[in-house]
């Protein structure tokens, strides 16, 4: 990955805006179209299929489009992967691929229009969706095709399970801005580590160098806050000490979705990157309502790395 690639991801995350109805279908084929000439499988998930399944459109402040695979069925690879990769480029999008220990996560820009591309990694038998939802594995055995935007697409049989999954027995309901805590909460404690590692974690008081991450919480006056519940999705949660920090287990280098709940103040941080042993600080958003902001102020990479 390159530094283009890098900072025409980064730009997508950090100033996202809702995509352009015309425009994203017109990528949409076109993505469609690099996976078929390559003969690679590929379905529609998360917010691109929520709205096409709740509405027949792309919902009004989605700023990517969502696709996956599962390594393992359907004849993806790993090199398959590297294939996708290679072909994107070509026509003239910026990749970004980024490996995990539950999917490799691959990212498709062109003019300031995002595609993600999941490749779910089996783990025990299981498929995770970023942030530490389990799927189902069975609606990815027959995939069901559906009509969208002048094309015919492959998604998820049946979609209501996946959906489910995803977003709660509730997923007919628009939510709009704030969904991400609803996805959230799907998520079970301890679902992305292992239980070994959740026994040693708790034998040694929440010690461990190895694993042991840290995060110190300031209010909005600057002020360390104790007693704030700092909850990790699919980790756990964990209160901050005298001290304002907060300590919990990070397996390894990857995205994360971290909840910063007090009295007065919650915020979802929906996608951090974590490191086994890091150090970060952790400063309120700025209040905004979904008429600033249409994502009503949900921050990514907001932990600022000591």
């Amino acid at each position: 990955m390159g530094n283009a690639d890098d900072a025409a991801y980064m730009e997508t995350v950090l100033s996202p805006k809702p995509l352009d109805p015309e425009k994203a279908a017109e990528r949409l084929r076109e993505v469609k179209g690099v996976f078929d000439e390559l003969g690679v499988t590929f379905w529609l998930r998360s917010g691109t299929l929520l709205g096409i399944v709740r509405a027949g459109s792309f919902i009004d402040w989605d700023d990517e489009m969502d696709t996956a695979s599962v390594l393992g069925m359907h004849g993806v690879t790993k090199e398959t992967v590297k294939r996708v990769a290679e072909a994107f480029r070509a026509r003239g999008f910026t990749v970004r691929v980024q490996e995990g220990p539950r999917y490799a996560a691959v990212a498709f820009v062109k003019d300031g229009i995002r595609t993600d591309w999941t490749c779910y990694r089996l783990v025990d038998g299981r498929a995770y969706e970023f942030p530490g939802i389990e799927i189902p594995l069975h609606v990815f055995d027959e995939l069901k095709e559906i009509e969208f935007a002048g094309e015919r697409f492959l998604i998820p049989n049946p979609p209501e399970d996946y959906l489910a999954a995803k977003y709660g027995p509730d997923w007919r309901t628009p939510k709009g801005p704030g969904f991400e805590a609803d996805v959230v909460r799907q998520v079970t404690d301890g679902s992305m580590i292992s239980r070994w590692t959740g026994l040693l974690w708790r034998a040694s008081g929440g010690r461990l160098p190895r694993w042991c991450a840290r995060v110190r919480v300031y209010d909005r006056e600057g002020a360390l806050v104790r007693g704030v519940q700092v909850r990790v999705a699919g980790i756990g949660e964990t209160a901050t000490n005298a001290q304002g920090e907060a300590r919990f287990p990070v397996p390894a280098d990857d995205y994360y979705a971290v909840t910063v709940a007090y009295p007065g103040h919650s915020e979802v941080l929906y996608m951090e990157m974590l490191r086994p042993g890091g150090r970060y600080t952790y400063w309120p958003g700025p209040i905004v309502t979904a008429e600033e902001h249409y994502k009503a102020g949900v921050r990514a990479l907001a932990l600022i790395e000591e």
